[in-house]
């Protein structure tokens, strides 16, 4: 049977020095990458995602994820989303049982080396660690993994800067998939290296899958430019947990920017089926003319008896209601406490948006982060 808490040697260890290392965390990561990066180019190369090294949200993820596991055992819990939420992440990038041993040798030594501690507390955190590795493999163990090469069979231009792309497997079916979940694209780039991002599935297809991807970094630029219809791209098993749950009670679903491809994902699910359940879609985009699947949202909720959009633009052309102007604000829409809510946005909408569902009385709050996890 897997262990599940610290011993309590380790426990009394770790509760005097989690100040320390969560005060030094950000030093401590970027010394871990660097140390592994030498020592494992390939990792830098063809599995981490180069953008999210170069500005540093790779690190703080990471210190945040470890942060919060030795604060949830300290406190006698597990961060069981944030688990699932990595564990689905390491799947569909092929992250492998025998890379956490890799990660375990430059980690720690790290920690050791930053703040210079004994070799009791540098095993004392090499017991959390391998709580939250060995928790993480055996997560990762259930879960579909694999690449097959796909061929984009359609692209559509959904705004100037979001493509949907639709591809096929070369062979065997198209895998199963749930709304809300996503895919992994691992692309050649010019350099050789061979880069991996994740993009949300956009749409209800049977006989395809269908993600969305926004010109914003090496990979999608490569995809935008480069993967025109007949050509061949890797694509992992769909993977992710924010996905919608059946059930009657009412739904809330909020996004903003590229943050609306699970959603519309969602919605054409609970259009599909005819569901009854109330649903609240909330929206918020820069402006009409960058607001991807703008007509699909207004299409999907009519097919509904209870569904009902809410969308704010920031900088909205021509004329539009001063109180959907801005940013969103739920101050003005009626949202039940009894909803399950799904979140799906940058960092600080996911923030704004959890903190304003709590002071409106719901509490079960799921969220998709496109990056690293900073929102802890």
């Amino acid at each position: 049977m897997r262990k599940t808490m610290l011993s309590a040697k380790s426990r009394e260890l770790v509760e005097a020095t989690l100040p320390a290392v969560g005060e030094a965390i950000g030093e401590i990561s970027k010394l871990f990458y660097a140390r592994m990066f030498e020592e494992h180019p390939v990792l830098q190369r063809d599995l981490f995602n180069r953008g999210n090294q170069a500005n540093g949200t790779q690190p703080q993820a990471l210190a945040g994820s470890i942060a919060a596991f030795a604060a949830g055992l300290l406190a006698g819990r597990t961060p069981d989303a944030m688990l699932r939420r990595i564990a689905h992440k390491h799947v569909s990038v092929g992250v492998t049982p025998g890379q956490y041993a890799v990660v375990h040798k430059h980690l720690l030594g790290a920690v050791a080396d930053v703040l210079g501690v004994s070799e009791e507390v540098g095993a004392a955190w090499s017991e959390v660690y391998w709580l939250m590795a060995d928790t993480l493999v055996g997560m990762e163990r259930f879960l579909p993994r694999g690449w097959e090469e796909h061929r984009v069979i359609a692209r559509f231009q959904e705004t100037e800067d979001v493509v949907t792309f639709v591809v096929r497997p070369l062979d065997g079916p198209v895998p199963a998939s749930r709304p809300g979940q996503y895919v992994s694209v691992q692309v050649e780039l010019a350099d050789g290296a061979r880069q991996i991002r994740q993009y949300s599935l956009s749409g209800r297809t049977d006989d395809a899958l269908q993600f969305s991807v926004k010109r914003d970094g090496e990979v999608s630029n490569h995809l935008h430019d480069l993967a025109v219809a007949g050509t061949t791209i890797s694509v992992s098993q769909p993977s992710g947990d924010v996905t919608l749950v059946p059930g009657d009670g009412p739904v809330v679903l909020a996004s903003a920017g590229i943050g609306c491809t699970p959603m519309v994902a969602m919605l054409a699910e609970l259009a599909a089926v005819g569901s009854p359940r109330q649903v609240v879609a909330i929206h918020g985009d820069r402006d009409q003319f960058s607001h991807a699947f703008r007509n699909e949202l207004g299409q999907l909720v009519a097919k509904l008896d209870d569904a009902q959009a809410h969308v704010f633009y920031e900088r909205p052309v021509g004329e539009w209601p001063a109180e959907r102007t801005g940013y969103v604000d739920l101050g003005s829409i009626e949202v039940p406490a009894d909803a399950t809510a799904y979140l799906c946005g940058p960092t600080p909408f996911l923030q704004a948006m959890r903190a304003q569902l709590l002071a409106a009385g719901v509490t079960d709050i799921h969220y998709e982060v496109f990056g690293p996890d900073l929102t802890r």
